[in-house]
C-alpha cells in the first residue's frame, strides 16, 4: 500500500463509531468491506488506511491483533445501532469498553482526560465504542441510516432541523430525486 492509496468508501468523515460501521457498504449492488482484503489492499492495509483516514494512525499500530479487536467492535456497534433495545448488543459494546478507561489528568491548560489500555491493540476498538457513547449522550435520535433502500451507510445528522435522510445528497439523494421525477413523468 502506498501513502497515496485513496479511501474507496463512499462516505467518510462521520463520527468515529459511524465511520467504523461505514467500512462495510454496498458497491454496485454487492457488499464491500474495507477490511476484507479487497481494493488492492490486504486486510491489515485496509486497517492502516482506516486508521490514517480517521487520524488514529499516529496513536495505534496497524496489525492483526488490532484488526481482530476492531472487527469485534464493529460487529458490536452494528448490532447496537440496528437495535438500541437489544440487551445482548449492549453487552457486546460493554465488553469492548472493558478494555480501556479514561484517566483524569491535570494539563498546563487545566483538567484533561487520557485514554488508557492494558493492551494497546484494543485502542481503536475502544475509542470507537467510546465515541458511540458520546453520540448517544448528545443526540441519539440523530444517528441515522441512509434512506436509500440499496444503501447501508450510517451518518450523524447535523442538519439544523434534524431531517437529513441521505448519506449524501450527491449520490443517494440525487438518485432518489431522479427516480421520483422519472416516475412522475411516466405517469403523465
Amino acid at each position: 500500500m502506498t501513502e497515496q492509496t485513496a479511501d474507496p468508501r463512499p462516505l467518510t468523515g462521520e463520527p468515529l463509531a459511524l465511520d467504523l460501521l461505514n467500512t462495510r457498504w454496498v458497491r454496485d449492488g454487492e457488499p464491500a468491506d474495507l477490511f476484507a482484503g479487497a481494493f488492492g489492499l490486504t486486510r491489515v492495509e485496509g486497517l492502516a488506511l482506516w486508521l490514517r483516514s480517521t487520524g488514529l494512525d499516529g496513536r495505534f499500530r496497524s496489525d492483526a491483533a488490532t484488526l481482530v479487536h476492531l472487527l469485534t467492535a464493529r460487529e458490536a456497534l452494528a448490532r447496537a445501532v440496528a437495535d438500541p433495545a437489544d440487551e445482548s448488543a449492549r453487552s457486546l459494546v460493554d465488553s469492548v469498553l472493558e478494555h480501556g478507561r479514561i484517566r483524569a489528568t491535570l494539563t498546563p491548560e487545566g483538567p484533561g482526560e487520557r485514554a488508557e489500555f492494558a493492551d494497546p491493540a484494543w485502542g481503536p476498538a475502544w475509542t470507537a465504542a467510546r465515541d458511540y457513547l458520546d453520540l448517544l449522550g448528545s443526540a441519539p435520535g440523530r444517528i441515522r441510516t441512509c434512506a436509500c433502500e440499496t444503501c447501508s451507510l450510517r451518518f450523524h445528522d447535523t442538519s439544523r432541523n434534524g431531517t437529513r435522510r441521505w448519506c449524501s445528497m450527491a449520490a443517494c439523494g440525487n438518485r432518489a430525486k431522479a427516480s421520483r421525477h422519472y416516475a412522475r413523468t411516466r405517469e403523465r
